[in-house]
């Protein structure tokens, strides 16, 4: 998992309340169980038409949102299903933080253990950040995990509360197995011990 410390990118507004997993990577797109290739399915039906075609109202398919990396959106982001795709289908797309005023219990866990960042705000700084990001590219807001501050375009900062051990995961781009693998030596250590002991095992 890539570590996240600071970000500095354009942010895309989607001001929409319970923007639900289905929404963010509908039913269809689940077949898979590799985390690559879902990106160009993200918010499939908000942003295609019926032909195919994209629909250019949608907020991602305008030119300055195209390389968005922050989304801010309304409250209970990720409400729903508890499929992990979505978090995938963000990462692909290239989302590495979601600002909001809540989300859902299970997609925010799911972030943290992807590599995003959610960052839950009170919503009238929520509200002063959807109006920097109707600036399009020069709307670009920087993240620091490390300080625990969102800075707008205009120089004003935000703190954010986030919880330590998360942190620590996020910062050291360590997902479970990570998590898992940092104690390599000590698992070694008991396998051969057991090898000794149970060597029937």
């Amino acid at each position: 998992m890539d570590k996240f410390t600071k970000i500095t990118g354009v942010a895309a507004p989607m001001p929409l309340i319970n923007i639900d997993t289905d929404m963010i990577i509908p039913k269809q797109f689940l077949k898979t169980i590799k985390r690559s290739g879902l990106g160009k399915n993200l918010f499939d039906e908000m942003r295609y038409n019926d032909d195919g075609s994209e629909n250019p109202d949608f907020v991602l398919n305008k030119p300055a949102y195209r390389k968005a990396e922050i989304i801010v959106a309304g409250e209970n982001f990720g409400c729903g299903s508890s499929r992990e795709h979505a978090p995938w289908a963000l990462l692909d797309f290239g989302i590495r933080c979601v600002i909001a005023p809540s989300f859902a219990d299970i997609f925010y866990g799911n972030c943290f253990k992807n590599g995003i960042l959610p960052i839950v705000l009170p919503q009238e700084q929520v509200d002063i950040l959807l109006k920097e990001t109707e600036k399009g590219e020069n709307a670009r807001i920087t993240v620091d995990l490390e300080a625990q501050e969102i800075t707008t375009p205009d120089g004003e900062v935000f703190a954010f509360e986030v919880d330590p051990f998360k942190k620590h995961c996020l910062l050291n781009g360590l997902d479970d197995i990570g998590l898992t693998m940092e104690k390599l030596d000590s698992i070694n250590a008991y396998e051969q011990k057991a090898a000794v002991e149970r060597p029937w095992v």
